[in-house]
């Protein structure tokens, strides 16, 4: 064991001892340093470490504060289930859920789609402004793959703060995330072909394994620390898988986020098995953290990951502007992305490259996250007020939006329409499994205004005590 992780390991038993509460500032990098009797790097590695594990959050010009504890009892369940290949079911139900989004007189929990009001609007406004009166005549161009050279050379930072050392030419801009996620899975693989996928997983994802004609093999996550990867070894084992989709850091619906060292096994193991890996890091900035959680692009030193990300929940979903850094699939992704789109719209990457250089995007980030944070913590205290006694709810670390797990015998497809005739949408737990389970589970995004988020949560659990006495 390394000196910074026998100092992390003293700091933990201290916390788990109750001698640093939740909340309670533990002490200074100084104060540490005299105390363990080590380097300043030795205790700048230990707090950071103990903030990859959750055990610690950074303050800005404040310190290091235990984290609350989740209460374990509390978190939904880790569903047991034999993987098997699966054909996608239809999924049109999901476009009627987003469409929510833009019916004003419905409370939108359903999709993963913030407020408008928590976006940079003016930034932006100002960007474009920038961005059409320096560059009018190249407004006018097409913007052919990879895409605009200016944009692809300040997303360099972006990846950089993920921890992944890339160059402009190993990016690709997309129409946002969907499309890279989209021309990663046809990159590496063909109709047919079996993808291993988180289970619950993002609905998106299912959407395109449906639309390429693939088949959909389910791997039990934990909704704290993400797949299994236990069992996804021994479905591998047994099942011709041509290619992983995973979201490690504040996954879509359960908010798991992935421990390094499973983040270094599944890279190992794809790499050993030579099966693409592709990720969808659009949550990864938004940790409460100040210290951003590792893509699992890092640890990918043969390009054997496709990253995909987008700015669709950070600066504004509107935008359409996504990337994918594919790996040793990159010229197939470019030709893919050629003759399927063409190329992105020109105006929203120039905008964007004027907004992350005249803006201050980090500290955007900060106050998005600390909204979010808040959000997140009012939510699960209403649905532990309004919903039945025995509902269980995430805890995630990062993200805005909660996977809420009923009593058995509610059925969250029948409270979807219950909910929506009073004016509510959720996302019932089925959509997020391509062979319907998950049917007392619910998503909830608790991005919209506070006050519109207590009436539905307080609404959904009125008519789940209706159901319930009925």
């Amino acid at each position: 064991m390394k000196r910074y992780e026998k100092v992390a390991g003293q700091i933990r038993d201290l916390i788990r001892e109750g001698v640093y509460s939740a909340g309670q500032r533990i002490p200074g990098t100084r104060d540490l340093v005299q105390h363990f009797s080590v380097s300043v790097s030795t205790v700048m590695s230990a707090q950071r470490l103990l903030e990859r594990e959750g055990w610690v959050e950074a303050r800005s010009r404040s310190g290091y504060y235990v984290c609350p504890r989740a209460d374990a009892s509390r978190q939904p369940d880790v569903q047991k289930f034999s993987p098997k290949p699966i054909l996608v079911a239809d999924q049109r139900m999901v476009m009627k859920l987003v469409q929510t989004v833009q019916e004003p007189s419905i409370t939108a929990l359903g999709a993963a789609v913030p407020d408008a009001d928590y976006f940079p609007r003016k930034a932006l406004q100002r960007a474009f402004r920038s961005a059409l009166r320096l560059h009018g005549r190249r407004l006018d161009q097409y913007s052919f793959p990879p895409g605009l050279p200016e944009l692809r050379e300040a997303l360099i930072q972006q990846m950089a703060d993920a921890g992944c050392a890339l160059s402009p030419e190993q990016l690709t801009i997309t129409d946002g995330c969907h499309e890279a996620l989209r021309l990663a899975l046809r990159s590496v693989t063909k109709a047919g072909d079996v993808i291993a996928v988180e289970s619950p997983t993002y609905y998106g994802v299912l959407q395109l394994i449906n639309a390429l004609g693939l088949q959909a093999l389910e791997i039990p996550s934990d909704p704290q620390k993400g797949i299994s990867l236990s069992a996804l070894q021994l479905a591998m084992d047994q099942w011709p898988v041509k290619a992983i989709l995973i979201m490690a850091n504040f996954s879509n619906p359960t908010g798991a986020t992935m421990s390094d060292e499973d983040k270094m096994s599944l890279a190992a193991l794809c790499r050993e098995r030579d099966i693409p890996l592709i990720e969808n890091d659009v949550y990864g900035e938004l940790g409460y953290s100040a210290l951003r959680p590792r893509a699992l692009k890092s640890f990918d030193d043969e390009g054997q990951v496709l990253y995909c990300a987008s700015f669709s929940k950070t600066v504004s979903p509107g935008l359409r502007v996504g990337w994918v850094a594919p790996g040793k699939w990159l010229e197939q992704a470019n030709y893919l992305k050629f003759t399927s789109s063409l190329a992105t719209a020109t105006l929203p990457q120039m905008a964007l490259v004027s907004y992350l250089a005249d803006s201050d995007h980090k500290r955007h980030l900060r106050q998005l996250t600390g909204q979010f944070q808040i959000q997140m913590e009012k939510a699960r205290q209403w649905v532990q007020e309004f919903f039945p006694a025995s509902t269980r709810i995430t805890h995630p670390s990062g993200g805005f939006v909660l996977w809420v797990e009923l009593p058995i015998n509610c059925d969250s497809d029948d409270l979807y329409y219950k909910a929506l005739q009073c004016g509510i949408s959720i996302a019932p737990g089925s959509l997020f499994s391509p062979s319907g389970k998950y049917r007392n589970c619910l998503r909830l995004n608790c991005a919209i205004p506070q006050d519109r988020l207590y009436r539905a949560i307080k609404q959904i659990g009125a008519v789940l005590a209706q159901t319930d006495s009925g």
